[in-house]
């Protein structure tokens, strides 16, 4: 049974997706910990962050860089990008960028209440900030 992951993937699912390549995607947590929480996955349908090859595992750190990259750039006023790789809810590889200013940021227990005009706003410049990147 493919994961939600593998079906915003597929596009069966919509998704405020920020940034893309061929083999990976990154879009913004619908129930986000902080403004311009980002999931990163594969978009190969993987369970476990060490199930990854070597070379697969790289390449998905290099993209969540880059897509991090983006984030620090749309969000200035925050001190970094958290990351964190839990993967108890979605059985499909995801890695968790977080714009921080202090631990307690990172609070999964913790959700914020977005509207889909603040998920368009956010999705927007993050988006742009990694297209840039690319050129």
């Amino acid at each position: 049974m493919s994961s939600i992951f593998s079906k915003i993937v597929r596009r069966e699912i919509p998704a405020y997706i920020v940034a893309e390549d061929d083999k990976h995607l990154a879009f913004l947590d619908i129930f986000p910990v902080a403004r311009g929480h980002v999931l990163v996955i594969p978009k190969k349908e993987t369970d476990k962050l060490f199930d990854l090859t070597e070379e697969e595992y790289l390449e998905l750190m290099r993209f969540a860089r880059k897509v991090a990259k983006a984030m620090e750039k749309a969000f200035p006023d925050v001190n970094r990008i958290g990351m964190a790789v839990i993967g108890l809810e979605v059985p499909h590889v995801h890695v968790h960028l977080v714009p921080i200013n202090s631990m307690d940021d990172m609070d999964f227990k913790k959700k914020l209440s977005l509207n889909e005009e603040d998920f368009i706003q956010i999705q927007e410049l993050i988006k742009k900030y990694f297209e840039e990147t690319e050129k």
